[in-house]
Order: C-alpha cells, then structure tokens, then sequence
C-alpha cells in the first residue's frame, strides 16, 4: 500500500533527509587514500547518533553496519570492513537515518583523489540519470515515466542498469511500496500524487548490466568486474516541482 504523507509527516521526513544528506557530507568527506570502510562507517554512525537518529541500516534485515560502502565493482550493500580505499578508487556510500518515526535514505558514488575519465564519466552519468528521472517525479505522471528516463539517459551513454534491485517508497519505513524499477517502458505503474516519497536510486554498470552477490550475502558485484556508482536521494511529490528531502549543496 502506497502512503501519502500529511504535512505534519512531510515536515518529519525533512528533518530526517536533513540528517541523512549530512551524514552523506560526512562519509563523502572521509574518503581519502589510507581510509578504511569501517572508519568511514564509525563516523557516518556516529554523526546520525549525535544528531538524535538512529542508522537506518544498522540491523536492517541483519546488515551489521551504518552504512553501506561499495568499492569499484561493488555496486551496493558493501560491509564496511578493514578494506583500504586507495587513490583512483570510486566509493559508492548509501546512509539512511531514522528520527521522529520516519528515514532519510540517500547514496552517491566519489572518486577517491585522481581517478580515470572514465570512472568519473561513469559517476556523472549516474547522478544526472537521477535528475534525467525526477523530471518525470510530478503529480499526473507514473512510475515508469520515471524509470524509463532514467534507463534512456543511462543508455545511451553506454553504460547499463542492474535490474534486480530498484528504488522503493520510503517513510515511516525504510521500503515501502511502489517499487522504483530504473528501466522500463513509461505510462505504467502507479500514478504519482501529491505526498507520495520516493527513494529513486540509479544503479549503473560500467560494463554488463549482471549481477552476482558474494559470499557474505550482502554484498552485490558486478559479473564481470566493472566498475559501478550509484546515486539517490529521497524525493518528495508535490504540485509542482519535486523536492529533494536529501539535498546537500555538495552533491
């Protein structure tokens, strides 16, 4: 069941992006040669604590971290750990916070001091494929209006889109219906309405859209070692425009 948020809900789930997209800041911030995950992780963790939330992530569906951190072929749900970032790396970092009974959920994918062209193409590509998509995030349009925008800009990039994992409602819990697929044809889907929240979250491969997950569950690579980004943040369907609840100038 799709939820359409009260202005009272709206107001909360701003506070809660406010919270999230500065915790994105924070991770964002840490990415540097010599960093590891885990401190990565430590800090996002313990600025969503020192701001009155809880990390979204922490336990969800067992996840043992804060936040998600995915390195060059990892393309989401990285477990953050004593891996090293080293200079050329992309590092995706997917935070959520919970305050006030409703989430904040954003991600984004940053070189790690001098990267090729093409791992800072493909990490371009990937955030403006997200705003290629919420041109369609208006009152009157579906679903797949917003996926299939997001699946042509990708494309003819050269660059392909995971398929198995999508975007998702979100508010008082962390998924919520409708799914968010980024492919598809338009015109499908459920129709957008004022106070419908959205997690719209392109996934995209350098190489072949194939996935595989690794041993430890979690993890979700690419099958055939390409690098991958992703980029998301929680949307807001209002009369008019639609508002990023997870804005941060820097992103």
């Amino acid at each position: 069941m799709i939820t359409i948020k009260s202005p009272r809900e709206i107001e909360l789930m701003r506070r809660a992006g406010r919270i999230t997209a500065a915790a994105r800041t924070v991770a964002r911030e840490m990415v540097a040669p010599g960093v590891t995950t885990q401190e990565i992780n430590k800090a996002v963790h313990q600025f969503i604590k020192k701001s009155g939330a809880a990390p979204s992530f922490y336990k969800y569906g067992g996840f043992p971290a804060s936040s998600c951190i995915s390195v060059n072929d990892q393309i989401i749900h990285g477990i953050p750990g004593k891996r090293v970032v080293n200079e050329g790396d992309i590092v995706s970092l997917d935070v959520g916070a919970y305050i006030g009974g409703y989430h904040g959920d954003c991600a984004g994918t940053f070189p790690c001091g001098k990267c090729s062209d093409e791992a800072l193409r493909l990490i371009a590509v990937t955030r403006q494929s997200f705003f290629e998509g919420i041109k369609f995030a208006r009152q009157g349009y579906r679903v797949s209006d917003i996926s299939h925008a997001i699946q042509e800009y990708v494309e003819a990039n050269g660059f392909s889109l995971v398929r198995e994992y999508v975007g998702h409602g979100i508010g008082a819990k962390l998924h919520e219906a409708p799914e968010v697929p980024n492919y598809g044809a338009p015109g499908h889907g459920p129709r957008l309405v004022k106070g419908m929240t959205l997690a719209i979250e392109p996934m995209v491969n350098a190489g072949g859209a194939a996935i595989r997950v690794l041993d430890d569950d979690w993890t979700v690579v690419t099958a055939d070692g390409s690098w991958a980004a992703h980029y998301e943040n929680t949307v807001l369907i209002t009369d008019g425009e639609p508002e990023i609840l997870t804005w941060a100038e820097d992103m």
